[in-house]
């Protein structure tokens, strides 16, 4: 008779289950079966067989509550390398509190009940590569000293990570039970005060593409190393206050569908949102790192409260009310160019290197506290006329401020702007430090000009459209002059160019009543000299000396009398 032919339904790398055609379990030696399908009599010794912290292979295997529960009894829940790719979980997976000595991998794998790894102990990677969660998946309070790997995994019920360390390498093995590598004497004795040896190195923990369909919660998560969640997709709400990042947190392209709530947080390096979309409210809410937001679009309401950070939301789309703030320290925001924003408000942030030509929609912009680029302070020289020219202290947005050529003033007054922020250097354009029209080609424009520089008629309409949004007097003051400046720039030479330069001289195009009063003292003290020449007043001084004048008559000669000589 000629055997049966045996099809399995997919191409494995290990010999499979004899007992039934389309079983993927692994077989084991001498019985050709998979843990599953041997006989009472074959369990118990393949059981007996076992010890803690020895390799333990079930992938593709059809395993039981009774079973895991009994093999974990029998190692002491301490295993070594731990293979359950493809495994089917039939009902409740409690790992919890168990010791993986080494590489754990659940590739695959498919839990229809409950998963629980509360306080479980990862000594080496664990990877769960596509595997799938019907119901809860727990990892709360659990250690990974690896590499961790959750990419593409797909959760139906709630996924708790609270309180889950990811990520240090060299995590000293005797805390979790294990004992100490040979050679190395008192663990204790070598460890750094957070626990970790000192050659620590640290892993990243990765969840690309992976699908969150019910509660995510990261909080007091600890990340020793990068957190990658790049393309992600949270359908419900998704919780990371409290959580440490030692490297970066990467969400880029990921979606929200819930509210997400990424902070209070502490991030080291960058916290990426690049080409997330946000349909609910987005919190974040960290500091001391570099917050990406670009081409990011949230359609619910956006809320950052940020410290010591530098944030990038060029190309971004904001359709709700949105808001960035200044918690403490220095907040830098580096880019705006393509931003789409109904209404954002920036609260305490460093406009100085950001330039606002590429706001799609500027009076949707509200500004508080914020702080400007400034002129080059005291008095100016140059060759063009004028040839001395004395700069008044204003606010101006940064692409007025390199339009005309003040970077390398900038550079040279560092810390010169109020609120004593720290100065940065916006000399990636390179600007000459005279002129004003023959440097701004060198200036890359926004958004949707594209790298078209800036011209003065362009930043007259800018200055206008940003004023509304400004909630200091003086700082509107300091637009609507440099308005009047970039139109009066602008205008080419003739009539109107000459009226508004006297109209510059005059009052500063009346807002500048010092002026005014200045030439108005200048032009009575003229009249005033004027009229008291006129009216013949002169100087008090030496009183002038008159000599009375004295006529003198002369008798008329007498006819007898001769002319010369005496008569006789």
């Amino acid at each position: 008779m000629t055997p049966r032919s045996r099809i399995a339904p997919l191409d494995v790398v290990w010999r499979t289950c004899d007992a039934v055609p389309e079983c993927l379990g692994v077989a084991h030696e001498p019985y050709g079966r998979c843990l599953a399908h041997l006989t009472p009599a074959q369990a118990a010794e393949f059981l007996r067989g076992l010890t803690p912290g020895q390799a333990l292979d079930l992938r593709g295997t059809l395993v039981s509550e009774d079973l895991l529960a009994r093999v974990l009894d029998v190692v002491e829940r301490h295993l070594g390398r731990a293979r359950f790719d493809r495994a089917v979980f039939t009902g409740p997976a409690r790992f919890g509190e168990v010791v993986f000595a080494g590489d754990a991998t659940f590739d695959h794998a498919k839990f229809d009940h409950l998963a629980s790894f509360y306080g479980a102990r990862f000594l080496r990677n664990v990877s769960f590569r596509e595997a799938r969660f019907l119901r809860e998946f727990s990892l709360h309070d659990a250690r990974v000293c690896g590499h961790a790997a959750f990419d593409h995994v797909t959760v139906r019920g709630d996924a708790l990570f609270g309180a889950a360390q990811f990520g240090a390498a060299r995590l000293g093995a005797a805390q979790f039970g294990a004992p100490p590598p040979r050679g190395t004497g008192n663990a204790s004795s070598g460890r750094a005060d957070n626990g970790l040896l000192p050659e620590a190195s640290f892993q990243k923990a990765s969840f690309q593409r992976a699908q969150f369909h019910g509660f995510a919660a990261f909080d007091a998560a600890v990340f020793h190393g990068d957190a990658c969640f790049r393309g992600a997709r949270f359908h419900r709400a998704v919780s990371f206050r409290g959580s440490d990042c030692g490297a970066s947190a990467e969400f880029q392209s990921a979606r929200f569908e819930g509210a997400a709530y990424l902070g209070p947080m502490r991030i080291v390096r960058r916290l990426s949102l690049a080409g997330v979309r946000a349909c609910a409210p987005l919190h974040i809410d960290t500091g001391g790192c570099r917050v990406v937001l670009r081409a990011a679009a949230v359609l619910g309401r956006l809320a950052a409260r940020l410290s010591d950070a530098d944030v990038d939301l060029r190309d971004a789309r904001l359709a709700g009310l949105s808001a960035v703030t200044r918690r403490s320290g220095r907040l830098r925001v580096t880019s705006l160019d393509g931003l789409d924003a109904d209404a954002l408000t920036l609260t305490g942030v460093d406009l100085r290197a950001c330039g606002l030509d590429g706001l799609r929609r500027p009076e949707g912009l509200r500004l508080r506290e914020c702080v400007f680029a400034a002129p080059p302070g005291g008095l100016g020289l140059r060759l063009g006329w004028p040839p001395v020219r004395w700069w008044s202290r204003r606010r101006v947005i940064a692409d007025e401020h390199l339009w005309r050529g003040w970077a390398a003033h900038s550079r040279a007054e560092h810390g010169a702007v109020e609120h004593g922020a720290h100065e940065h250097s916006t000399g990636e354009h390179g600007v000459d430090e005279h002129g004003v029209a023959e440097h701004s080609a060198g200036y890359q424009g926004a958004g949707p000009a594209g790298d078209r520089a800036p011209d003065p008629a362009r930043l007259a309409v800018l200055y206008e459209r940003l004023r509304p949004g400004l909630d200091d007097t003086r700082v509107a003051a300091d637009f609507a002059f440099g308005a009047m400046e970039m139109r009066r720039l602008g205008s080419p030479r003739g009539r109107g160019r000459l009226l508004l330069s006297l109209y510059w001289l005059a009052c500063g195009y009346g807002l500048r009543a010092g002026r005014a009063l200045g030439w108005l003292a200048l032009v009575a003290a003229v009249a005033a000299g004027a009229v008291c020449w006129a009216a013949g007043v002169r100087p008090e001084g030496k009183p002038a000396v008159h000599r009375p004048r004295v006529a003198v008559v002369r008798p008329a000669a007498s006819a007898s009398r001769p002319a010369h000589g005496l008569g006789g």
